[in-house]
């Protein structure tokens, strides 16, 4: 199985990367560190966890970041990395251009 991290994921992670990194330096770098770790634990554990909006949704732990995922027979397909501190109608906005 392989982990496959779309293009709109990708910008999530960078715009929280930025905005972390504003807040405090290295502070973006220790938010990517985590949510790339917790993203490869999906080759161990996709499927696990709750679905939602279509998707599977794993929580962070350490920052309130979502991530949202479907699987097919040899990937994972990572769509998301969502706030989840923003307005759910945002979020469901989001998966649905999906």
């Amino acid at each position: 199985m392989r982990i496959e991290l779309l293009d709109e994921a990708e910008k999530d992670l960078l715009e929280a990367y930025h905005f972390y990194e504003k807040q405090t330096p290295s502070l973006g770098h220790y938010f990517l560190d985590t949510l790339f770790s917790e993203i490869d634990s999906l080759l161990l554990y996709a499927g696990i966890h709750a679905e939602t909006n279509g998707y599977h949704r794993m929580l962070s732990r350490r920052f309130p970041y979502a991530v949202y995922y479907r699987m097919t027979k040899n990937r994972v397909q990572v769509y998301a990395v969502l706030d989840c501190r923003k307005s759910p109608k945002r979020t469901q906005r989001r998966l649905r251009m999906k």
